[in-house]
């Protein structure tokens, strides 16, 4: 279970549909647990501001995609989660708002869920 560093922001996944199952971001949902260990991990050291191991981690994330819901530029950041088999950085990222809401992709952007952390 990931588990939030005291104080830290809380994902705001927004008001559920009528179907409970969509946030309001309109995105499909993921409970931390069922994020790969290393996501977990990820998530836990994004919740206490780091160490993070590469330089691109907590780079803005442009959004470009137009995947995550719009706002501002600069509200998106980026991490990187290791891969295991990847030689490189990999295709698994998080992505952290400004509000404390994170969305995971396996994909590298091509498709997003919204990560809803249990109490």
């Amino acid at each position: 279970m990931v588990s939030p560093t005291p104080g830290a922001t809380q994902p705001t996944v927004g008001p559920l549909s009528q179907d409970e199952q969509t946030p309001a971001s309109g995105l499909p949902t993921i409970a931390a647990s069922e994020l790969p260990r290393q996501a977990q991990r990820m998530v836990d050291l994004i919740h206490a501001g780091g160490p993070f191991r590469y330089d691109k981690d907590g780079a803005t994330f442009g959004n470009r995609e137009r995947l995550l819901p719009s706002r501002p530029q600069g509200y998106y950041r980026e991490y990187t989660v290791d891969k295991p088999g990847s030689a490189d950085r990999g295709p698994w990222r998080i992505i952290a708002g400004r509000d404390g809401d994170l969305y995971w992709t396996s994909d590298h952007y091509d498709s997003f869920q919204q990560i809803v952390e249990e109490s």
